[in-house]
């Protein structure tokens, strides 16, 4: 599946929650910041996202620090390469990014931040060290 047509199946809710796995949300997050500036994909991925939880009928499910944390990580990564690349390049560059548990945030922030009422709501700034 291209980008544009991962992007548009989610947008229009047809990819089922079940087969829709943290590397995937990672895949999405790199798409949208593909095609749009970062302030416009982070507000856009974000609505998605959010979108994607409420149809799902779990709301609660949608955690700002995470989302942002990653899409953030993410912008950062295509950054630093300098050139153009595909989602099989990014992803092989990135295979951290693609762990969920125990993954790149448990770097960032410790886990009673990212378990917060205050991190779920609002983007907390990381509260560890950085990653490498």
């Amino acid at each position: 599946m291209t980008g544009d047509e991962l992007i548009q199946q989610f947008e229009d809710g047809a990819i089922p929650a079940a087969t829709f796995h943290h590397a995937d949300h990672v895949r999405l997050a790199f798409e949208y910041l593909c095609r749009y500036a970062a302030l416009e994909a982070l507000q856009r991925f974000s609505a998605a996202l959010q979108r994607f939880a409420a149809a799902q009928r779990k709301a609660q499910l949608y955690h700002e620090t995470i989302t942002w944390a990653y899409l953030l990580l993410i912008r950062e990564r295509i950054a630093r390469t300098g050139s153009a690349q595909t989602w099989q390049e990014f992803a092989e560059r990135n295979a951290d990014l693609l762990v969920w548990k125990g993954g790149v945030l448990s770097t960032l922030y410790h886990q009673e931040t990212l378990d917060s009422d205050l991190a779920r709501r609002t983007f907390v700034l990381p509260d560890r060290g950085t990653a490498a």
